[in-house]
């Protein structure tokens, strides 16, 4: 079968494109042949080696890429009871996407609900199960709250606006064009604005008569986190999830003293998915909203496996505001 691995870190060049032989599940494992394969950060990541010391993702080269996908289970292994051999599936947080089948632990496998796609379960899984838990969890989002949400026109931004909208908040989004401002609004923001060399914050400042923000959230970092602290109001909560943009030097706690005595949380979702039924509970809630048309998520593209490097060089570039897949099942 054919997928794409790495043996050392480095630029699209390291990732290549050959022959693996075909996997065979262990106890607690199913085989899936993968029918798309979604294109994340998470991957570029991978591939760059910034998770090389990680302890929360313990992924190391040599490897296959693609840590999220859907497609049909075709063989399980020992002690797996819940699902079923031809049963549609998604999943995330396990690697090896990248390739005409995969094996993944059976704790990490989601069912897929009868008139949800393929395509738009490996679009939704990671960026919806994310989405879920930062908004419900880590920022208790509800009614009344204003928040602020950061490359609202990225995966998980668009879902955050939409699913913070649902709850009740006010959600004021930011973009990096006015073109995607629109696109925001369009998902149900209140107001949009762009970045403006850091000047949303004073935007957000502006749209809460000078109080700033319950919740800011922020997956950029370098450029944009001190600006964000400016956003937040007195004891208000900053969740950075995200170092799209480097990370920060010099940062030190007391800015949060100086900032109004903020909250500073850097979540990850391997640490929102590791109760035993977890994974499915949140995803299945994704899947709810997205067939009763409470959430939209938008495809931007669906590219052949051999067109993986276009596809990180365009997320890297953000130059999509929908989410892009790998086909890997033939037509």
């Amino acid at each position: 079968m054919k997928g794409i691995t790495i043996e050392a870190y480095g630029g699209p060049e390291v990732a290549v494109l050959g022959d693996l032989p075909d996997p065979v599940p262990g106890p607690g494992e199913v085989r899936v042949e993968v029918a798309f394969a979604g294109v994340n950060f998470m991957d570029i990541h991978t591939r760059q080696g910034k998770y090389r010391a990680s302890r929360t993702y313990p992924v190391r080269a040599p490897l296959t890429l693609g840590m999220e996908g859907s497609g049909i289970v075709t063989q399980t292994g020992p002690g797996v009871e819940d699902i079923a051999i031809g049963q549609r599936v998604a999943w995330c947080l396990s690697w090896g996407a990248y390739a005409e089948a995969c094996i993944v632990p059976a704790s990490n496998v989601v069912p897929l609900p009868d008139g949800l796609s393929l395509e738009l379960a490996a679009a939704a899984t990671f960026h919806g199960i994310t989405a879920h838990y930062l908004l419900h969890d880590t920022a208790a989002l509800s009614r009344g709250k204003t928040a602020l949400v950061l490359a609202a026109s990225g995966g998980i931004g668009q879902m955050l606006v939409q699913l913070g909208t649902a709850v009740g908040a006010r959600i004021l989004a930011v973009t990096s064009s006015p073109e995607r401002t629109e696109q925001a609004r369009a998902h149900g923001a209140d107001m949009a604005f762009t970045y403006d060399d850091g000047g949303f914050a004073d935007a957000a400042r502006q749209a809460t008569g000078g109080v700033g923000v319950d919740v800011v959230f922020d997956p950029i970092t370098n450029p944009t986190l001190r600006d964000s602290l400016r956003a937040a109001r007195r004891r208000g909560l900053i969740v950075n999830f995200g170092t799209v943009g480097g990370q920060i030097d010099g940062f030190r706690p007391i800015e949060l003293g100086e900032a109004g005595s903020l909250f500073l949380t850097r979540p990850r979702l391997a640490d929102h998915v590791a109760e035993p039924g977890e994974m499915r509970r949140r995803a299945t809630a994704i899947f709810e909203d997205i067939l009763a048309s409470r959430l939209h998520v938008p495809i931007d593209a669906i590219h052949p496996l051999v067109a993986f490097q276009e596809a990180h060089r365009r997320l890297a570039e953000r130059q999509t505001t929908g989410k892009q897949l790998l086909r890997l099942a033939a037509d």
